[in-house]
């Protein structure tokens, strides 16, 4: 029998974005959030570099807006972006409230740091490099003393449930129990899908079910070839495989190849703090020419412990000492820019289908995030879907029940199979470089392996259709713009300018 839960709201995803939202939400409203695994299970946890946000003397929200343009290649939304630059500081300050524990100088002031691509310090960071932690840690706290919020860890959702263009909530697997969550407003709040690529920051939840669950329900998607290859993850045999933080190098850290050399000064004028998509493609090169790449954090000493004390420990866990020792690094697949379209408050295509953070497309990022972007975009979205959640109506009537059954996975070896060569394909074809024949293969090869999917493999049939989406939208993109390069279109060409790829 399929369980049926009625609430006013439906959170799926439980990063920054879906935790911020269910807690601003549950003031005037019962919440129910969905979480794949547990509250903590998300890329937040995992985020070092910290929050953006012009709260430093000498900053503004003017500068900051014009650094995120300038990194997002022309394909920003300039509303959208005024929106985060201005409403930043206020939510940075809201969390501060409500508990989170900013790295803080000797007179009580905010410390604030640099990363690539930004012309002022402007970075907020907790515990050093542990800022994505903390935020969880004061939002999950939020959460679970809220009365209004009821958490459902250990779910999937399988479809969005849709009706005369409205989504009307979510049919779901809840500890293997098929269950209707039946609600007057869906979030998405899914996060990425780094699980697609070979190599890839981000954790083993995030498989792209946001993006390929909102297609099927007829959701707009935009610019999905814009996927962000973060430049040094920690070069190590592991999934997902460990960040170090763009904040090393705003420290001073030097990108070296085996030779010595550094290749950066070459590549561009800003060297190091280039923007992230010619670091990761100038670092992806010295590979291609034989050369492992090395991150220098040397000359930091013992600094580097007290200023980075997570990635000091991740990396003398593998036997690296960076006061001593060059860090082996790599590209790997980071965030992506693209998703769900959205309004300024949050609003899908879809009527009573919202969307945020990662598995949002709201027009911030452009063609590139800027660095630290990321966390600020769920806190300020979050909050203005929270406000704009007030006004949805409730539901006239409920949908109608459905006889179904959670898809049981009979074969788990052919799934594995399938999710491993879609990441290897991913990472050949559609990954720093792409070019038309390798993309036409890509394509081909996922059809294929979407019609020979065991029965019951939903989670990697997300996979397949979440990378099909990035294939896509990378092969009718002509040109190389910001987090999407075409070897055999390497220029940026000004037809497309503001113009984006739907799906």
């Amino acid at each position: 029998m399929v369980e049926r839960i009625r609430t006013r709201y439906l959170v799926v995803g439980s990063g920054v974005a879906g935790l911020h939202t269910a807690w601003r939400a549950s003031a005037h409203g019962e919440v129910v959030i969905l979480t794949k695994r547990s509250l903590f299970d998300s890329a937040t946890a995992y985020a070092q570099g910290g929050i953006a946000a012009a709260l430093g003397a000498g900053d503004s929200p003017q500068l900051h807006r014009r650094d995120t343009l300038a990194a997002g290649a022309a394909l920003c939304d300039a509303a959208a972006v005024r929106v985060l630059v201005e409403e930043g500081p206020e939510r940075v300050r809201q969390l501060q409230t409500a508990g989170a524990e900013f790295d803080l100088g000797p007179h009580g002031e905010l410390v604030l740091g640099r990363e690539a691509a930004h012309s002022a310090s402007r970075i907020v960071h907790a515990h050093g490099d542990q800022t994505g932690a903390e935020v969880a840690r004061t939002l999950i706290e939020r959460v679970r003393e809220s009365r209004n919020i009821r958490v459902l860890e250990k779910a999937r959702v399988l479809d969005l449930i849709v009706s005369r263009g409205a989504v009307l909530g979510v049919r779901a697997s809840v500890k293997g129990r098929a269950t209707e969550i039946v609600a007057d407003a869906t979030v998405l709040a899914t996060g990425g899908c780094g699980q697609v690529y070979r190599y890839t920051t981000n954790p083993v939840v995030a498989t792209g079910d946001g993006f390929a669950i909102a297609h099927r329900a007829g959701a707009t998607l935009a610019d999905m070839e814009f996927v962000q290859f973060h430049p040094t993850a920690l070069d190590t045999p592991e999934n997902p495989l460990q960040l170090i933080s763009e904040a090393v190098r705003g420290e001073g850290a030097l990108l070296v190849n085996d030779r010595g050399e550094r290749f950066m000064k070459k590549r561009h004028p800003d060297a190091e703090l280039a923007p992230r998509d010619v670091v990761a493609r100038a670092i992806f090169r010295e590979q291609g020419a034989g050369h492992r790449v090395f991150l220098d954090a040397r000359k930091l000493g013992r600094a580097f412990a007290k200023r980075f004390p997570g990635i000091d420990a991740i990396c003398k866990a593998r036997g690296i000492d960076p006061a001593r020792a060059l860090i082996p690094v790599t590209p790997a697949a980071h965030y992506m820019m693209g998703g769900v379209v959205t309004d300024l408050y949050g609003r899908s295509s879809r009527r009573r289908l919202y969307a945020c953070g990662e598995v949002s497309r709201t027009g911030v990022h452009g063609a590139n995030r800027l660095a630290s972007n990321s966390l600020l975009e769920g806190l300020v979205f979050a909050e203005r879907i929270a406000g704009r959640l007030r006004e949805e109506p409730p539901l006239a009537r409920e949908p109608r029940r459905a006889r179904w059954q959670v898809p049981v996975l009979r074969d788990r070896g052919a799934a594995q199979v399938a999710a491993d060569l879609v990441r290897m394909i991913m990472w050949q074809y559609v990954g720093i470089v792409r070019r038309e024949a390798g993309l036409r293969s890509a394509l081909a090869t996922l059809g294929d392996l979407e019609r020979r999917l065991p029965e019951g493999a939903t989670e990697e049939a997300n996979l397949i259709q979440t990378a099909t989406l990035i294939a896509e939208a990378a092969l009718r993109r002509r040109e190389s713009r910001g987090g999407h390069y075409r070897s055999d279109f390497p220029r940026a060409r000004g037809v497309w300018r503001g113009r984006h790829i739907e799906l």
